[in-house]
């Protein structure tokens, strides 16, 4: 795992670095206590296109392995009245690797989620999407990415 900070955006070479990227970015507000890397759960790999609606909450990744289109978080709840768009590398890659972030609420409920990305291409970091998580139960959710 080797971040590359000194760029306009930062860089990782392996996926595991969306983990420490999406602590650093959430670091103010409302901190990453728990990160899980999304794989495919019909074939187990780890690259996606992805589309985000950030305004709704709503993203939805596809396995570039197998083809499988999963909702993320609770983007069920929002899915009709979203308008997703491709998520989109600075240099033009629209392949990812893919995790989520977590914040928690002092009864370990969930307070926050954020959609941390790895373009496959140049290997820049992002959080491509995040919201505000204000129901509870939210144990579902570390299982719906």
């Amino acid at each position: 795992m080797t971040i590359n900070r000194s760029r306009m955006w930062w860089t990782g070479t392996e996926a595991a670095d969306i983990q420490e990227y999406l602590a650093a970015y959430s670091a103010v507000e409302y901190p990453t206590e728990r990160v899980i890397q999304i794989k495919c759960a019909n074939c187990g790999a780890d690259t996606f296109t992805v589309r985000v609606d950030d305004e709704q909450g709503c993203a939805e990744r596809t396995c570039t392995s197998c083809g499988v289109r999963s909702l993320i978080f609770d983007s069920q709840d929002t899915i009709d009245e979203a308008e997703l768009e491709d998520a989109a590398c600075p240099c033009g890659g629209e392949t990812f690797n893919a995790a989520a972030g977590f914040a928690l609420r002092d009864d370990g409920e969930i307070r926050w989620v954020y959609l941390g990305l790895r373009c496959t291409r140049d290997g820049v970091l992002g959080c491509y999407s995040d919201w505000k998580i204000d129901y509870s139960p939210t144990v579902h959710l570390f299982e719906r990415i």
